[in-house]
């Protein structure tokens, strides 16, 4: 008991970092989650992942991370069975949150292996990740 007491703010600490990381976890962890820039650069390399840009086609023009594939989320149903089901989906938004919101719709399209990245295009432009126009 005499531990406890002399070690009361370590413990709380120790138990509010635990929440903390429990939290982030159980609200998006990786599985499914968010990917940084260099991780979805190496899933590109190494595992094939296409980028799927859930953006409006006018921010698409606007600026778009190159070989990605527009894929307005109100043209999910017309364009989602152009897109690879075997090969793991890395889903762009604007900030990273629509996207984020997204890996739900494409799961129930058929996708197993969904993501979305991190920070969106701002995230990979902050980066310093090259982006495309047209």
């Amino acid at each position: 008991m005499k531990f406890i007491l002399d070690n009361i703010l370590l413990i709380a600490l120790a138990l509010v970092s635990g929440g903390m990381l429990l939290w982030q976890s159980l609200r998006g962890g990786q599985a499914g989650g968010a990917m940084s820039a260099a991780e979805a650069t190496a899933a590109v390399n190494q595992r094939q992942a296409v980028f799927v840009d859930v953006r409006p086609a006018a921010d698409f023009s606007a600026g778009h991370i190159a070989q990605s594939r527009s894929v307005p989320l109100a043209d999910l149903a017309q364009k989602a069975s152009g897109l690879p089901k075997n090969k793991p989906l890395i889903l762009v938004g604007s900030n990273g949150r629509d996207a984020a919101k997204a890996v739900a719709q494409f799961k129930a399209q058929g996708f197993a292996e969904v993501s979305s990245l991190s920070g969106g295009l701002s995230g990979w432009v902050q980066a310093g990740m090259p982006i495309a126009k047209g």
